[in-house]
């Protein structure tokens, strides 16, 4: 069995993950009328000094998800282990220490800092919760060399976060997520609100500081470009459930599950010539509520490959014939998508 330090093991494992919210009806006796399925029966692993992508439009649980790796909130089923520890088992004052290893950078540059605290208590605020990370007296010189890895003048920390532009800001939230030395960065759309110009910044930097510090990513995100940019391997989430996984190049040149061809068909190609993939794969309708997914597989009600099987028959996450990567979809083919990220 490998020990809890084998670097060949996963640091980042989940199982079954489960995170359905209740809806009730009534004020004062509040009857459970359905449920939210937002994360429903999610399977992931992340490697050491590797970026897991996970790839989804809005509303199919990819928020939801980083909350869980986080333990911001608990799953009403399935485990989340981090370098072998089941992290919803632990006692409180166990998981405040295992939070030092996994911190997140989060969407919003522009509300996800504290308007009235200076840029250099924003990053020393981990020092605070943590005190054993850095003694009262070195903490001034750690959030100066802090936001000097990030590339911001060290000169700047008794400025306020209106005084920074939006990249600048994630820099400075990327910094607070680096002050206590994490092993794991969740990403939760960390670019999206920036432009497309700072978005390679950023990213960039991403990049650079898991080649220098080792981290590990979880990289959420619905830009397919972004996600090929900085990720090993990718996940393909749809209404609460992973349906396709694989290596960048698998995801990208040979998708095999339909909705991860229909994603990477509404990709603008500005090509004239090349082939018209979007009429090939093109959606149906609006996704489900998550409130009443539908039976069997939940794209069948948009896709163009649904038979009689999809409505009775949940697809598996296997690797199908023919295929190199698992996919959730009975009629998994291969296709080349020319033109992609």
């Amino acid at each position: 069995m490998p020990s809890p330090t084998d670097p060949g093991r996963p640091i980042l494992e989940v199982k079954g993950l489960v995170k359905h919210y209740p809806v009730t009806q009534g004020v004062l006796l509040k009857r459970e009328v359905g449920r939210v399925k937002a994360v429903d029966g999610v399977d992931l692993e992340l490697r050491r000094g590797e970026t897991l992508g996970v790839v989804g439009e809005s509303g199919c649980g990819k928020s939801t998800l980083a909350r869980l790796l986080l333990a911001a909130e608990r799953p009403t089923s399935g485990t989340v282990r981090f370098d072998g520890q089941d992290v919803f088992a632990l006692p409180r004052r166990e998981l405040r220490a295992l939070r030092r290893r996994i911190q997140i950078v989060l969407q919003d540059p522009y509300t996800s800092l504290n308007p009235r605290m200076t840029v250099g208590d924003i990053v020393g605020e981990p020092f605070e919760i943590h005190p054993e990370v850095a003694p009262k007296g070195e903490r001034r010189a750690k959030v100066s060399e802090l936001l000097e890895l990030v590339g911001l003048d060290p000169g700047h920390v008794g400025r306020y976060p209106h005084q920074f532009s939006g990249g600048q800001r994630q820099r400075v939230g990327i910094a607070r997520a680096l002050a206590l030395r994490p092993e794991v960065v969740v990403c939760d759309e960390p670019v999206s609100a920036l432009d497309v110009s700072v978005q390679a910044q950023v990213m960039n930097l991403l990049a650079e500081l898991q080649r220098e510090l080792g981290l590990a990513y979880v990289f959420i995100a619905h830009d397919l470009a972004a996600v090929r940019h900085i990720s090993d391997r990718v996940a393909v989430m749809y209404l609460g459930k992973v349906v396709e996984t694989g290596g960048e190049a698998e995801i990208y040149d040979h998708p095999t599950h339909p909705y991860t061809q229909a994603l990477l068909s509404a990709v603008p190609v500005p090509d004239p010539d090349a082939p018209a993939w979007a009429e090939q794969t093109m959606l149906e309708g609006d996704p489900p509520s998550p409130l009443n997914p539908p039976s069997g597989c939940r794209l069948r009600t948009r896709c163009w490959k649904a038979q009689d099987v999809c409505a009775t028959d949940e697809p598996e996450l296997v690797v199908r014939e023919g295929s190199d990567h698992p996919s959730a979809c009975h009629f998994a083919v291969g296709e080349e998508i020319a033109g992609t990220p």
